[in-house]
């Protein structure tokens, strides 16, 4: 009898495992429609560069549950050229009323085309001559014609754009403890602080990105607002005027469009220039800069605590099988 009773426990101990694995397992990403497909094998298609070597998933990794973005402080492109500035994850980016740290883009699409053509990113001279690379491809044509019924030449930059954005708009995580109510009270005093201090003042909304604006309407903020000689010496934020460089305008000099903070304690380094390396250090440099306050390590750690219940769980997405 007491040998059935071990062996009944043994069982049912074993299928709570079991359970609570199957629960930690994260969910394997599905294409819902012909379009989202298409962009997911676009998304990691390197013929759209150069030398066949650079993809968007190449700044942007999301293979693995991959951060969305780069572990280095400025994307590196063609040739291991190295670019002015860190990748924005692509997770949750379908939230931001503007794409790019200076808002250049208005939305994923417009964004899609950019990297193709910057000689420093993919490296082709044309739009015209990155899809010539895959418009005679028969997987893409079929590919193309699902997710484009009853266009005559479906297969354009356009549409390309547009498929890769459908599928970068399926790349969202909003199952954090957070937004399930769930954060411990080191977290829930953290929040608190994190509004005490000002941080609201600029992080605002579901996104911590700043209110919800029309898509093409950036909400940017001046970084640094108060410089500092000391932290502008050691990661020289000034040097990238920032979305001056895109409108020439001497009211936009070091203007930045406010990035969102989820997944923040997983996309670093961190800044527009990614010279910051870890999560406590950027807070301290966030409360000098932005704030005009030397944060106390106490306070640093608490909206540490906070900001960590703003990771969610990623999908698990694969490298698709090359066309």
């Amino acid at each position: 009898m007491r040998n059935l009773f071990i062996i009944s426990v043994s069982i049912f101990l074993m299928s709570c495992t079991k359970s609570q694995k199957a629960e930690e397992t994260s969910v394997k990403w599905k294409a819902s429609s012909k379009m989202e497909e298409l962009g997911y094998h676009l998304y990691f298609e390197t013929r759209f560069s150069g030398d066949d070597s650079i993809s968007c998933n190449t700044c942007h990794d999301i293979l693995n549950q991959g951060n969305g973005a780069q572990d280095t402080a400025v994307s590196e492109g063609i040739n291991k050229q190295k670019g002015g500035r860190n990748s924005p994850t692509v997770w949750n980016a379908k939230f931001l009323s503007v794409q790019f740290w200076d808002g250049r883009a208005k939305d994923l699409a417009e964004q899609a085309k950019g990297p193709i053509t910057n000689p420093i990113e993919m490296g082709m001279e044309s739009h015209d001559l990155a899809i010539n690379k895959i418009k005679k491809d028969e997987n893409y044509i079929k590919l193309f014609k699902e997710a484009f019924p009853g266009a005559a030449q479906p297969i354009n930059i356009d549409n390309t754009a547009l498929a890769i954005a459908a599928f970068e708009e399926t790349l969202t995580t909003l199952d954090t403890p957070y937004d399930k109510g769930s954060m411990s009270k080191e977290a829930a005093k953290g929040f608190e602080v994190f509004k005490e201090v000002g941080c609201t003042s600029c992080h605002s909304g579901a996104h911590f990105a700043g209110p919800k604006l029309p898509i093409g309407t950036g909400f940017y903020m001046k970084f640094p607002t108060f410089p500092n000689e000391e932290f502008e010496k050691k990661y020289q934020f000034s040097k990238d005027k920032g979305r001056f460089e895109v409108t020439g305008k001497e009211s936009d000099k070091n203007m930045w469009r406010v990035p969102t903070l989820r997944n923040v304690a997983i996309t670093g380094p961190y800044f527009h220039n990614g010279s910051v390396g870890d999560l406590k250090t950027a807070i301290k440099v966030m409360g000098k800069t932005q704030l005009a306050q030397d944060l106390k390590s106490e306070q640093i750690e608490s909206i540490e605590a906070f900001l960590n219940t703003l990771t969610g769980k990623r999908p698990l997405i694969e490298e698709p099988e090359k066309l």
